[in-house]
């Protein structure tokens, strides 16, 4: 059974491989009540939200929600990780999260999901995976990676067991990564793609990595990831780690 919403101006997708629709169903709204409620925190479009009234004080946090205060200190974790490359603060004081809140958000849905007794599900948010168990069979799940160059074309499929896998890039949104050692917009690699135990960790190495360039992928090995699947400037496909690959090409 698959339920699609759209949260955080993304489609999110849950995919449930087990029990009656209607247990299903309910499950699926509660993990989408949990994306719906770190939207309401988080969005930087909502005046009324928390981050938003945070940053027109200038970035001062005090008194904010322990939600908060756990999104900032992972991201603060992973800045001194990353050597400063992964930025959450803006020069001005305030606040970018975007390389934390979404996969966060979707992990800890994807959290209620097993909390409520699930153990088989897909949960996609935005090209953004977090899976539990099998689709069937025993499989593994199959987890499609985009091409830096195209929406159409499928870099490599990956196949997951109980993990989650995100991937950064500027294809989207445009140069938006910024190298936080430098403040210029990270241009060592096209894409970025971690696998990892969780989607909060694979979410935040993959916006570190690609920040870092080619030599945090490498890094991203000895700090969480699973594996890692990278595009590099020329376009070579760089790959290092557990990667199981389902008959995409695989990196040089």
């Amino acid at each position: 059974m698959r339920f699609v919403e759209t949260v955080m101006g993304i489609p999110m997708s849950i995919d449930i491989r087990e029990t009656e629709e209607r247990v299903a169903a309910a499950a699926a709204e509660r993990a989408f009540r949990v994306l719906r409620d770190a939207d309401a925190l988080f969005s930087a479009y909502r005046p009324d939200s928390e981050l938003s009234r945070v940053n027109a004080r200038g970035g001062d946090t005090s008194g904010t929600s322990e939600d908060f205060a756990e999104v900032v200190g992972l991201g603060s974790a992973m800045a001194d990780a990353s050597g400063g490359a992964f930025r959450i603060r803006r020069p001005d004081g305030t606040w970018d999260l975007d390389g934390v809140v979404k996969g966060w958000a979707a992990d800890r849905a994807a959290r209620s999901l097993a909390v409520g007794g699930l153990r088989n599900f897909c949960l996609n948010a935005g090209g953004d995976v977090a899976v539990s168990g099998s689709p069937g069979e025993g499989r593994p799940w199959n987890v499609g990676v985009r091409s830096p160059e195209s929406a159409a074309e499928v870099l490599a499929v990956l196949e997951v067991r109980d993990g989650g896998v995100a991937t950064s890039g500027a294809y989207e949104r445009g140069a938006h990564i910024v190298d936080g050692r430098t403040d210029g917009a990270a241009t060592g690699l096209r894409s970025a793609t971690v696998v990892a135990a969780d989607l909060t960790t694979a979410d935040l190495l993959a916006t570190a990595v690609f920040a870092l360039g080619e030599d945090g992928i490498r890094w991203a090995m000895g700090n969480g990831a699973r594996g890692v699947l990278a595009v590099d400037a020329a376009g070579r496909l760089l790959g290092l780690g557990e990667l199981a690959f389902a008959g995409a090409e695989q990196p040089r």
